[in-house]
């Protein structure tokens, strides 16, 4: 018996073993972020989330989800799914009692993960994106590749037995790199020496090369024009000139000198609060200056201002934070933790900005002549020899900031109490005889001077300022002027009755001498009040105060920036109830949203939110910037959804390498793109062939996993500046105004605007397309269809589309003929036979032979065309011009290899990159 007791013991003890072992196996932890959250996000967040609460009941987060509902019961009981009401309603029979209300009923698994979820206790975790990277570690190095990229990807194929493929002939890998890196295919010269090139860094050495290239800043503006929606107008339906090309130039030099995206960042978000901004670092705040602006007749001022605001919060959360923010502006977001307030506390960042939807387009940037360079030297070297060091340099700094922005302005829309007065053409504060306007609460104190932008055009009558009252004290009087018609004005500074603290100012009109009392005495463009001017006191001070008036007068570029607003013109910062401007909620203060890295220790303006978005802490800048580099070398993000990294985006293809990367970027390559580009044209995996079978497309028929390399359509400017160099007609001029390269006529016929598009001479016509005018309401058309955005917003991703108008544009756009004609050009110096100056063509556009198939089709078309010439005259003279027809021997020849080269421009592999 003892030994049988014995023997019983360690049995049962194995036996239950055994059952704790298997009820453990099957009661394996729940992911919330892979089980439940899905279920969360498709069939219960409509009604309870962030949007909607039915019930009382929100699963917007874990508090939430675990408070009392309307019952006065929580609907979730951590660690009891049995007693939770949330189990009871996905179980109800009654279609009225069950959940999803009316809807589709969760599956038995659902159902099954949703309990045992609750059984665990309900725990709640960070969608992955939220979460700080941490490097993972480099899987092992393979016969196939030691690149880390390589070791990453080839360890995802394991699960599916995939292989690399073969690499890419050499001839194809440099067309694909240059495509890549500049934008542009490789020379016939570059090609031969690459080919005769068989030392071990061959390929490295073209990448330098490329990278070296100045041409590589064009290429990489071309992506971030996109998303900060840059535009030469400013939109709406006017549609104006906004004079804003210098923001362009800046982007391609930022490129060109590999600057840290960090620095990058910075400077765009808020290069004007910088210590002593460039003027290179001012104009980079043109990023949020392209936000559209109405100029329309009637607007409202403040709404589009507010507008133009609301956008740059979703543009910056969307380019540096891979985050849908827009929906917060009326309600919490429906997937991820960002709450209503949160929107307009990122919106208090932006809205100290100066711009007011003013069509002058203030605060601007002055470029001044090199004339009036000098002027201001003078004027400063007087500072500098009649004041003291330190009293000159703080006059200094007043000086220049008046000189460079004249800031900051009061305009028109600010006055209130109207009477005889009116905004005239929605910009100027125009008022006739005994008319007046007021000014509320101006801050007097230290204010000695008020600078009019005025103008008139009658020499008599007066303006003045009288404080408190319409009848009250004069503190300044402007003696009227004639200006010119046509609204012209100037500026003018008149000298102001000292006088401290807030007051009303009323601006009073009076001209009892006109003959019509419906005219205006005068028009108020803007008013500006100054401090008292530098060395005021000084005998020759009134020399030097024409030669300031004289600058404040003269014909400056304007350049659209950023400037904050000093302290009396701060404003308050609240919520909009659900997104209406005119219904205002609780005041705000500028913060991050608390589900990120706090915001605590950097200062509380778009420099503090420039830094924390570049942080160490944050979770997103690296991995979202990373991306989007990947994106457009192999076709696809490693998350698809470049525009969300939010749990409603794309799951990231591979997890480990997005995170190696970012972090690698950030640290060891110290936020340079030319490193990290180089990082992965190096690596194998870019370097295969794009060439598929069978199974590779049915295991990966979109080359998620990369067991091949990428084969997708050019960029719309890749596609025009790569016809154009083949050929041979690609100006290589770089910076400057945009220009306006060939179009079909009328395409500019826009209401409200007398603006023309008029064709660029000479070579300014086959720039890059980088340089082509963008005008909002009618951007280019070949290039808008091949899918360029339209810049209206913010685009992160473009959609490849296939359409019969692509072929249409590459066929019949008068570019693409005249690139074309080039190429036929040179055809017809390459050999004695059409066969051979054929071959000569297509080599030039592909770096390959045509096989026989190819070569005898195009054979066929250069002999039927030549032959349709021959037989009508008039076409070939109405094809080629009558210059080229009465002065060209083999004119006919020509218009047929003109015909085979257009044919050739508009093949599937030229237009395509390998």
């Amino acid at each position: 018996m003892r030994l049988l007791k014995l023997l019983l013991v360690p049995l049962v003890a194995l036996v239950g073993g055994w059952f704790l072992w298997h009820s453990l196996k099957q009661e394996e932890t729940i992911d919330f972020n892979a089980d439940i959250r899905p279920i969360i996000n498709t069939k219960c967040i409509s009604c309870h989330g962030g949007v909607k609460e039915s019930s009382g009941f929100s699963l917007f987060s874990r508090a939430d989800a675990l408070r009392k509902t309307k019952s006065g019961k929580p609907a979730i009981v951590p660690g009891e799914a049995d007693k939770s009401e949330l189990i009871r309603r996905l179980l109800a029979k009654d279609e009225d009692e069950r959940m999803p209300y009316h809807g589709t009923p969760l599956s038995p698994e659902e159902i099954a993960k949703m309990k045992q979820w609750i059984n665990q206790g309900a725990p709640w975790a960070d969608h992955w994106a939220y979460i700080k990277p941490q490097k993972p570690a480099i899987p092992d190095a393979t016969e196939w590749s030691n690149h880390p990229v390589d070791k990453f990807i080839q360890a995802r194929w394991q699960p599916d037995s995939l292989s690399p493929a073969v690499p890419a002939d050499k001839v194809t890998l440099l067309r694909r790199l240059s495509l890549d890196l500049i934008g542009l295919p490789p020379t016939l010269s570059e090609v031969r020496a690459f080919v005769a090139d068989t030392s071990a860094d061959a390929y490295e050495k073209q990448v330098d090369r490329l990278l070296a290239s100045p041409h590589f800043g064009e290429r990489w503006a071309a992506m971030w024009l996109d998303l900060a929606r840059y535009s030469d107008t400013k939109g709406y339906e006017k549609d104006q000139y906004r004079n804003i090309w210098r923001y362009r130039d800046y982007v391609i030099r930022s490129f060109n000198q590999d600057k840290p995206f960090n620095q990058f960042t910075i400077e765009q978000l808020a290069g004007d609060l910088l210590a002593k901004p460039t003027e290179e670092q001012l104009i980079a705040t043109a990023y949020h200056r392209n936000t559209a602006n109405n100029d329309e007749g009637g607007t409202d001022d403040e709404e589009f201002r507010t507008t133009a605001i609301l956008d740059r919060v979703s543009n910056t959360w969307e380019v540096w934070q891979g985050t849908t923010m827009g929906c917060v502006q009326c309600h919490s977001h429906p997937y991820d933790p960002i709450r209503h307030e949160e929107f307009y506390e990122s919106m208090a960042f932006f809205n100290n900005t100066h711009d007011e939807d003013v069509p002058g387009e203030y605060p601007n940037l002055n470029k001044y002549t090199p004339e009036n360079e000098l002027q201001i030297k003078q004027v400063k070297a007087w500072l500098q020899q009649q004041l003291p060091a330190e009293v000159a340099a703080s006059k200094i700094k007043t000086l220049d900031n008046l000189l460079n922005f004249t800031e900051p302005k009061i305009h028109p829309h600010s006055f209130d109490q109207l009477t005889n007065a009116a905004l005239a053409d929605g910009k100027f504060l125009g008022g006739g005889h005994r008319g007046y306007a007021r000014l509320k609460n101006v801050n007097l104190t230290g204010k000695a001077n008020l600078i009019l932008s005025i103008g008139s055009s009658q020499n008599t009558g007066t303006l003045t300022i009288r404080k408190n009252k319409v009848d009250g004290e004069i503190i300044g009087t402007y003696k009227n002027k004639f200006t010119g018609g046509g609204g012209s004005t100037q500026r003018e500074i008149i000298p102001l009755k000292p006088t401290s603290g807030f007051h009303d100012l009323y601006f009073v009109f009076e001209n009892a001498a006109q003959s019509n009392p419906e005219d205006y005495v005068c028009q108020l463009d803007w008013i500006l009040f100054l401090e008292s001017l530098p060395g005021i006191d000084k005998s020759d001070y009134p020399e030097v105060e024409k030669k300031l008036v004289s600058l404040l007068n003269s014909e400056t570029e304007q350049i659209p920036v950023f400037y904050e607003n000093p302290a009396d013109f701060r404003r308050k910062n609240v919520v909009f109830i659900r997104g209406n401007w005119l219904t205002k909620g609780k005041e705000v203060h500028p913060t991050t949203p608390r589900f990120l890295p706090n915001f605590n220790k950097y200062p509380k303006n778009r420099l503090g939110l420039a830094q924390w978005l570049v942080s160490e802490e944050n979770p997103l800048t690296a991995r979202v910037t990373v991306n989007r580099f990947w994106e457009q070398l192999f076709g696809t993000g490693l998350v698809e959804s470049l525009e969300d990294f939010g749990s409603q985006g794309s799951k990231p293809s591979h997890p480990e390498l997005l995170d190696w990367l970012a972090l690698h970027f950030q640290h060891e390559q110290g936020w340079q793109v030319k490193k990290l580009l180089k990082l992965l044209v190096l690596s194998k995996t870019y370097q295969q062939s794009s060439k598929t079978n069978k199974t590779l497309l049915s295991k990966d028929p979109v080359n998620r996993l990369l067991a091949r390399g990428p084969r997708v359509r050019l960029t719309a400017e890749q596609i025009r500046d790569q016809a154009l160099a083949t050929g041979g007609l690609l100006s290589r001029k770089m910076y400057g105004k945009s220009v306006m390269p060939p179009q079909p006529e009328g395409v500019w016929q826009v209401v409200y605007s007398g603006m023309e598009w008029k064709t660029s001479p000479e070579e300014d016509a086959y720039r890059r397309a980088i340089y082509t005018f963008w005008r909002r309401s009618s951007p280019y058309p070949s290039l808008l269809t091949f899918d360029a955005a339209g810049r209206e917003v913010c685009v992160s991703r473009r959609i490849r589309t296939n359409t019969p108008l692509q072929a249409l544009v590459t066929l019949n756009d008068t570019v693409y003929l005249t690139a074309a004609r080039g190429l036929a050009s040179q055809m017809q110096q390459a050999g004695a036979t059409p066969t051979d100056k054929i071959k000569a063509g297509y080599y030039r556009a592909l770096f390959k032979y045509p096989d026989t198939r190819t070569l005898k089709i195009l054979t066929n078309l250069y002999q039927q065309t030549e032959q349709h010439y021959a037989q009508r005259p008039k076409e070939l003279t109405k094809f080629l011009g009558k210059k080229n027809v009465a002065t060209l021997p083999n004119a006919q020849s020509l218009a047929a290899l003109t015909v085979v080269s257009n044919a050739i421009l508009n093949l599937d592999e030229y237009i395509t990159k390998e």
